[in-house]
């Protein structure tokens, strides 16, 4: 939570208390696992040298917002939150006079906005003139996971940065694969030494079923000595083996895992993705004295188009509204340096007096106040601006493209990814602060959105200030959201859609690109729109239909419309949904 003029820590607990009748992990604001310190020193924590986990990422690190003052809010009691203590918190911080709120909060994925609870407390936020960012999800890359879906909060989904954190793992054919890890350890790269894997290594009372999974109870650790054990789970899981006399911890994955996290040991260890996984595995079942060594991390800068979705990240299509995209955009969320409560010991350590002021942890609770910060920002320069005028920047100047020119990728496929991964596509805040153009929104657009979702006058008016009449004439597609999508295109049927843009910046005349593939059709009148003066707005229709020759094999197609002045360039995602499918 971030406001200009607050800083301080408050907590709600009365529903908790209410329902679970018991006693929490901490009676006050303090954080208990490190979550709320993470993010919000994302968001906007002061500039520290010399931050680094187990020695790796060194250097200098701040928030996004590092002068802005803070206000915590806790409502979330043991990885539970109870509506009651959530809403008392957002009505906390509207009282409290918060600019930004920052929530890295799963939402009820399937509940409608009414019943959803953040969905609630984000729009009475937003009534009294908050910016709400919300975190997207992270059950991806399964579609209509996509969370925090509603119109009035930015979504955000997690992807990568040019920063990774490596070692290897060198096999005695001389095979080097490589591997992820932030360990402070290494093996002598003059030796090797024998790998066992862990269904070899089973105590004699347990399952060969499960003993792949390296639990201590099913390990003999007698069999693992000077050896490197080889495990299919989380290294974290394995932080047991440190008390014991094995020299290492290789883990692997299947096909199934979506996000590959440094391996944290405190030895050596590395966690090795799908291809280098069965390769490993080969390696032993072909090899009677199979051996290996295990470097020490390092942390590699400047990667080159590094920019990926991370696996996990939750996907569209939108399930409560699909007609609007979600999420909005994209920002770093994969394996974050920010500050940890020190009350936690450091990942992977059994001994409880290591501490760590530090902590890498990916999701889009990490992306998600990488926006707020920068909202935070524009609220700086541009206090004029409405929240839907802000949110409107960040989305029209984020960019689809890695550094290299790229188009973004997955990160478990290499596949290209969609905006229905990263929404209009990753931040650039610099673009942010002069975006040109917005599509601005005022309170009556969101009520009458409310109204085409389906919405009575009557439930509309119970949460807002008193009966609202929804229009007679009112088309969703109409909503003058950044983004464009139509779902359900029928063959041999257009579709029209108006948009209004606000001149935000200098006189200037825009003119407009499209960019679809070639079973779409979209025309745009006027093609040229000449704004005298900030604050002219104009307006501008758009009209999309399908060729004959579709491609029938497709669900979705997608491009964008860009509007530019030579010096701006505000782009629009276009999704549109073939009604065959």
């Amino acid at each position: 939570m971030i406001n200009r003029k607050l800083i301080g820590a408050r907590y709600f607990y009365e529903g908790y208390k209410t329902y679970r009748n018991k006693t929490m992990s901490y009676n006050s604001a303090r954080d208990y696992d490190g979550h709320g310190t993470h993010t919000l020193s994302t968001a906007a924590g002061n500039f520290v040298s010399g931050v680094s986990v187990f020695g790796n990422g060194n250097g200098t690190a701040s928030g996004a917002s590092p002068n802005a003052r803070v206000v915590s809010y806790k409502a979330i009691w043991e990885d539970f939150g109870y509506d009651a203590d959530i809403l008392a918190a957002f009505e906390a911080a509207i009282a409290d006079g918060v600019d930004v709120l920052s929530i890295s909060v799963g939402g009820q994925r399937l509940t409608d906005y009414w019943e959803n609870t953040l969905s609630i407390g984000s729009f009475h936020a937003f009534l009294n003139g908050l910016v709400v960012v919300n975190s997207a999800g992270n059950d991806g890359p399964t579609p209509y996971t996509v969370i925090n879906t509603a119109p009035w909060v930015i979504t955000v989904g997690a992807s990568t940065t040019d920063r990774e954190f490596t070692n290897n793992v060198t096999l005695g054919d001389n095979t080097t694969l490589q591997g992820v890890s932030i360990s402070m350890f290494g093996l002598s790269s003059h030796e090797l030494y024998p790998l066992i894997n862990a269904s070899d290594a089973k105590a004699d009372n347990a399952s060969s079923k499960y003993a792949y999974l390296c639990d201590k109870t099913d390990i003999d650790p007698k069999k693992i000595r000077g050896k490197i054990l080889i495990c299919f789970a989380d290294t974290g899981d394995q932080k047991w083996v440190e008390q014991t006399e094995a020299v290492g911890v290789i883990s692997l994955v299947d096909e199934s895992f979506t996000h590959i996290h440094p391996a944290t040991l405190m030895l050596p260890a590395a966690k090795l993705n799908y291809t280098n996984s069965k390769y490993l595995l080969n390696y032993i079942n072909q090899t009677k004295s199979p051996m290996a060594t295990i470097s020490k991390a390092e942390t590699k800068l400047d990667i080159k188009s590094p920019l990926r979705m991370g696996a996990f990240s939750s996907r569209g299509p939108n399930p409560i509204e699909p007609r609007i995209l979600k999420p909005d955009v994209t920002a770093p969320g994969v394996n974050i340096i920010a500050a940890n409560t020190e009350k936690e010991t450091i990942p992977g350590s059994t001994n409880k007096n290591r501490n760590t002021p530090f902590k890498m942890i990916s999701g889009t609770s990490m992306s998600c106040p990488h926006v707020a910060g920068l909202v935070v920002l524009l609220k700086a320069l541009h206090p004029d601006w409405s929240s839907a005028a802000i949110k409107s920047a960040i989305i029209t100047t984020a960019t689809p493209l890695d550094n290299s020119g790229r188009p973004i990728l997955e990160d478990n496929t290499q596949e290209e990814a969609t905006p229905f991964s990263y929404g209009a596509g990753h931040i650039q805040p610099n673009l942010a602060a002069d975006p040109g153009l917005v599509y601005d929104l005022m309170t009556n657009d969101y009520l009458n959105f409310l109204c085409a979702h389906g919405y009575s006058s009557s439930t509309i008016g119970s949460l807002y200030r008193g009966f609202y009449v929804c229009p007679k004439h009112f088309k969703l597609a109409n909503f003058n959201y950044p983004s464009i999508t139509i779902i359900n295109l029928d063959l041999g049927h257009s579709i029209k859609v108006t948009r209004t843009l606000t001149n935000v910046g200098s006189p200037s005349t825009y003119s407009v690109h499209i960019k679809v593939p070639d079973e779409v059709i979209v025309s745009v009148e006027p093609r040229i729109l000449m704004f005298h003066q900030k604050g002219d707005k104009k307006d501008f229709r758009v009209t999309l239909s399908l060729k004959p020759q579709i491609n029938n094999k497709a669900s979705y197609f997608f491009g964008s419309l860009v509007w530019t002045d030579g010096k701006h360039n505000v782009r629009s995602p276009i999704t549109v949904k073939n009604s065959r499918h």
